[in-house]
């Protein structure tokens, strides 16, 4: 059993809460906010029931050096206004001076500490940087789903020093939606995968093989499988070592009765920055001089036609190369589909990374059931595997 945030007696108490502050920042503008938003909701009730709150979290991959350009100060700037209140913010997470603005916080006060991954011991573990991460609260609450399949100081090691530990609101959210999913969904059940490698989803695909009756195959990791189902793909991308990989999924796929819809035609360009679209074309004739970068209309039907039909539909990885409006036909139609049918009160789970983003970019996300705030995270926990974070919460 794991705590929630709305267990524990905060009043006059120091909450350390770890949160996933990881979004896109431009100069010194957050320019996604997305992740800051749904961490307000275990903020705002720490400071209504009587909490200092001190935030932990981590931005880009710094490697342990003091990156000017990761800073936490934009963030901060962009929390401070959706709160609409000041936010103390130390420039070392575990200076001495950072520790005294943390102990000396007044209940409805917050201090961001900034950048984690500025120091070594962050990614390492490391006991010490663990234990001085700790000082600065009494309670501890991880509400960082998207860093929650990793081991680290501020997610792992820092729990061992805390007798009253627990998690916040959205990493409630997000464990009882996926793990509702996969437990009990309403059928039929439909996978949809999308984005270049398959080796990053192979758990998902292994796991979804023995819950799912649709899965859906669009974006570049398409064209392995076809290829392994023996078709012609032009100049497409193919991850010629999964290729064995493909052909044993599609088989088993076979052998279990779940269908594996892969794309019928295409749209293609000359490289992955080609701005001028050709196509669409059938996938037995993509020319060699061209790549598929993104779903054509006939499987746009098809797949929206199944979706049609489904109850919960797990959506992960784009289309297509949905960052470039040429190429982002796919997605979006997809998007639209899944938003239609959530509507109509079906469930549809996005999961995070590349996925989140493209449903954000089409002004999507709140049309859905649920968007995951974390991209591996999320592929871990719908793989069936035990995410590190949790495991080190359960009392």
């Amino acid at each position: 059993m794991i705590r929630v945030l709305n267990s524990f007696d905060l009043k006059d108490r120091h909450v350390l809460i770890r949160v996933d502050f990881n979004v896109p920042v431009q100069g010194e503008k957050v320019t996604s906010n997305f992740r800051i938003k749904s961490a307000l909701p275990t903020i705002q009730y720490c400071l209504d029931h009587g909490a200092a709150v001190i935030l932990l979290s981590h931005l880009g991959r710094p490697d342990g050096k003091v990156d000017s350009k990761l800073s936490l100060i934009p963030i901060g700037e962009e929390l401070a206004g959706l709160l609409e209140m000041p936010i103390k913010f130390s420039e070392n997470c575990i200076s001495e001076d950072a520790l005294d603005t943390s102990l000396s916080l007044k209940p409805g006060e917050i201090h961001l500490l900034e950048n984690l991954r500025f120091h070594e011991g962050e990614e390492k573990n490391d006991p010490d940087f663990a234990f001085r991460l700790a000082r600065h609260g009494q309670i501890f609450i991880n509400d960082a789903f998207g860093t929650a399949h990793r081991a680290h100081a501020s997610n792992v090691g820092v729990v061992s020093h805390f007798k009253h530990h627990g998690i916040g609101y959205l990493m409630d959210k997000e464990i009882n939606y996926l793990d509702r999913v996969m437990r009990r969904p309403n059928r039929p059940l439909t996978l949809i995968l999308g984005g270049a490698k398959i080796g990053s989803k192979i758990g998902l695909i292994d796991h979804f093989l023995n819950k799912a009756n649709h899965i859906l195959v669009g974006g570049g990791m398409a064209f392995t499988f076809l290829k392994a189902g023996g078709r012609g793909i032009g100049g497409s991308l193919v991850d010629e070592a999964m290729i064995p990989t493909a052909r044993t999924i599609l088989d088993r796929a076979q052998s279990r009765r779940v269908k594996i819809s892969l794309p019928k035609d295409v749209v293609c360009g000359e490289d992955v920055h080609d701005s001028n679209p050709k196509g669409p074309y059938k996938i037995s004739a993509i020319p060699a001089d061209l790549m598929g970068l993104d779903i054509g209309p006939k499987t746009i039907a098809d797949f929206n036609a199944i979706i049609d039909q489904s109850e919960t539909v797990v959506w992960n990885g784009p289309m297509g190369i949905f960052e470039m409006d040429e190429y982002s036909h796919g997605s979006r139609a997809v998007g639209e589909k899944l938003a239609q049918r959530t509507e109509n009160e079906a469930t549809v789970i996005v999961g995070g990374g590349d996925t989140a983003a493209a449903v954000d970019k089409f002004g999507l996300s709140r049309q859905m059931t649920h968007v995951s705030t974390g991209g591996g995270a999320s592929l871990e926990l719908l793989s069936g595997k035990r995410l590190p974070a949790l495991k080190m919460l359960e009392i």
